[in-house]
């Protein structure tokens, strides 16, 4: 067994090799005794092996290699450095809906941190109402288990590549990850994105092939997909080790064979404590402690979420909070809190390699470094990706302003723009043209949208325009932001979803059939600009069957235009309350927003015309009252209105179009300023 498992290195090794165009004649010669193994063979090989590892010994004799070198403190300062071995932070990452927060939903109930009889709610991690009615994760969140003897703090991370800052910021916080994979669709693009960077940070990795009892599940396929990408990432030999394990995270079970699954999640919490290192701390040394996260709590200010590097920190301690070498301010430490099961629980002091929430230091901002008064340094600061989308924001100036809002002013709209970034790294802030107008850029038009969301249910009131890429220049070359776009569609609407996708500019650089379904996966290289209003498009296209995701690829050269609309508004003619008389000629030129009885006003977008170019329409006339009567009354039928969500209003605007956002209606008009004449 052995034997086999020297020949899977060696193996691993030489296929790696030959993926790198850099190797070395040395190199060269490894790949030529290895080259009869095949990629696949190779797979089969690491799977072989690890089987050969389950039969040998029980789940307690997990070996992992990536566990070893990471383990080795090198000489020079970091010989002061040691292991703490009764932790460990984990976080858990993958694309959306592979299943995270449901796994941790079972992590948490099998680690007692309920009571049997308490009425727990589905994805309780998702604590968030705007995460529980869209079924995703926005927000990082904390929470710990205790396993036997050691505590193992957890962190769920979002999904969306949207929200890639909340992930990399974590990352800074733990030693590995749970890399969670759906076991029909494999690494997804999101998958890669915080793959990558977790390999960036040497981070030890645990792959859990998720929702393995799906009759259409094909692990060995994703356990050689997810290989290929370690390799693809650059991963070193110690980190393509990685330990493979199986999950069911809804029936909450485990096991290092896709056959042979535990009653529990015993499997899965053995592999994090063998394959994912403890914390390496400096015990004895200055107080330090980088901010990677902040919390608002209504009676204790600002909570200040970290890992402790070095030193003690104590409750009531004198503490410097650094920027940089030349920028530091002192503060003291009111209360302290470390996580315990789904709660923080007051500490009197947190030694090094723990996460602690920090209470008493009102002006704390992420990135800053919690430091020893006298003898701290501050930590490198936190870097995050460059965002890619912006939009304007600006006070609401049509007729119905003030009636549902309770913030309307443009310095309401600024303060809260502004308090976002405090949280929120990944996006910017910026003043418009005018003294009303803010430009807010994001990594794309969700990260924007669930702003938009929290901002109308605080009781703000605003309009913002159609999202726009941000683009650069280099060398006189206008450049702009290029997305890699994963659909997945069935066949019969594969031609109408490949020819949408060329219009705007999509370039195919991958396609396979997936499953026994007859599902098709498409992989287009795509300008950002050709992605905004493209959700919608594809769902028509492919009569709602067709799942879209992107992830940020680079920067390339412009693509030239691109046309995101085809069709043209239907504008209200004047104010007034809209009528079935008036409705029942007006549907005839398109399909309508509004129903009878809605209050309009002069601008105000009520439909989308059949044909290009916009039309201004009376959807406010009434009948008539002459002495002419007809013998009976003519029954109207009127067809229902579109009701279009946020999401869909945002996708839907262009160039001269604004989205107006109250905390009871959104509705769509035409940009004043840009008001142009309807054909």
């Amino acid at each position: 067994m052995e034997t086999a498992i020297t020949m899977c290195n060696h193996a691993s090794l030489a296929f790696a090799l030959s993926r790198n165009p850099n190797c070395s004649s040395k190199n060269a010669a490894k790949i030529v005794s290895f080259s009869s193994l095949l990629p696949n063979q190779l797979m089969n090989c690491r799977t072989l092996s690890s089987a050969a590892l389950t039969k040998k010994s029980s789940v307690s004799h997990v070996q992992c290699s990536a566990a070893g070198p990471a383990a080795t403190v090198p000489s020079d300062k970091k010989s002061q450095l040691m292991r703490r071995n009764d932790i460990r932070n984990i976080a858990i990452v993958a694309h959306v809906d592979h299943g995270k927060t449901t796994l941790v939903d079972a992590m948490l109930k099998q680690a007692k941190v309920f009571r049997d009889n308490q009425l727990v709610q589905e994805r309780i991690m998702d604590s968030n109402d705007l995460e529980r009615e869209r079924g995703i994760t926005i927000l990082s969140k904390n929470t710990s288990i205790a396993y036997k003897d050691t505590k193992i703090n957890i962190i769920d991370t979002p999904g969306h590549s949207d929200f890639g800052g909340e992930v990399e910021r974590i990352l800074n916080m733990v030693e590995g990850v749970l890399l969670v994979v759906d076991s029909v669709e494999g690494p997804m693009p999101q998958t890669r994105f915080v793959l990558k960077k977790a390999l960036e940070f040497g981070h030890a990795v645990v792959v859990v092939v998720n929702k393995i009892d799906r009759p259409s599940a094909r692990p060995d396929y994703v356990i050689n997909s997810t290989f290929e990408l370690f390799i693809e990432l650059n991963a070193t030999d110690e980190q393509c080790d990685f330990q493979v394990v199986y999950a069911s995270g809804i029936k909450g079970k485990a096991g290092l064979s896709p056959d042979n699954l535990a009653d529990d999640l015993g499997p899965l919490f053995e592999s994090v404590i063998r394959c994912i290192p403890g914390p390496r701390i400096e015990k004895d040394g200055a107080l330090q402690m980088l901010v990677t996260n902040i919390e608002y709590d209504e009676h204790k200010g600002r909570i200040a979420i970290g890992r402790l590097h070095a030193g003690v920190l104590e409750r009531g301690k004198e503490v410097k909070v650094c920027t940089s070498e030349d920028s530091c301010r002192y503060a003291r430490v009111s209360e302290l809190f470390v996580y315990q099961k789904f709660s923080r629980a007051p500490v009197d002091s947190v030694d090094a390699g723990d996460i602690c929430a920090v209470c008493g230091i009102g002006d704390i901002q992420i990135g800053e470094t919690i430091a020893d008064k006298a003898y701290g340094k501050p930590l490198p600061a936190i870097k995050v990706e460059e965002p890619t989308v912006k939009m304007s924001f600006s006070i609401n100036t049509s007729p119905f302003v003030g009636r549902e809002g309770k913030y309307v002013t443009s310095r309401n709209l600024r303060d809260r723009l502004y308090r976002e970034l405090e949280r929120n790294l990944a996006m910017k802030v910026e003043d418009g043209e005018t003294s009303d107008t803010f430009i807010v850029s994001g990594r794309g038009t969700l990260h924007i949208t669930i702003l938009i969301e929290n901002m109308r249910r605080e009781g703000y009131e605003f309009m913002v325009g159609p999202p726009k890429v941000i683009s650069k220049k280099k060398d006189d070359k206008l450049l702009e932001p290029y997305e890699i776009a994963t659909v997945e569609v069935p066949e019969e609407h594969m031609g109408s979803v490949v020819e949408l996708l060329g219009r705007r500019r999509g370039q195919m650089f991958n396609m396979e059939n997936v499953g026994s379904e007859g599902t098709t996966v498409l992989r287009y290289k795509i300008p950002t600009r050709g992605l905004l209003g493209l959700r919608n498009a594809i769902l028509t296209a492919s009569r709602g069957t067709a799942i879209l995701n992107t992830i940020f690829d680079s920067y390339e050269p412009w693509a030239g235009d691109i046309s995101t609309r085809d069709q043209g508004s239907l504008i209200a003619f004047e104010d007034g309350t809209t009528t079935s008389y008036a409705l029942t000629s007006s549907q005839e030129r398109g399909k309508m927003f509004v129903g009878p009885g809605v209050e309009v006003y002069k601008g105000q977008i009520v439909g989308i015309h059949q044909r290009p170019g916009d039309l201004s329409l009376n959807v406010c006339k009434k009948k008539a009252a002459t002495n002419v009567r007809s013998n009976k009354e003519t029954t109207v039928v009127l067809d229902t209105p579109l009701d279009y969500s946020l999401d869909d209003c945002i996708e839907y605007i262009q160039e001269d179009e604004l989205v107006e956002v109250t905390p009871q209606s959104i509705r769509m008009c035409k940009n004043p300023k840009l008001a142009k004449k309807g054909k």
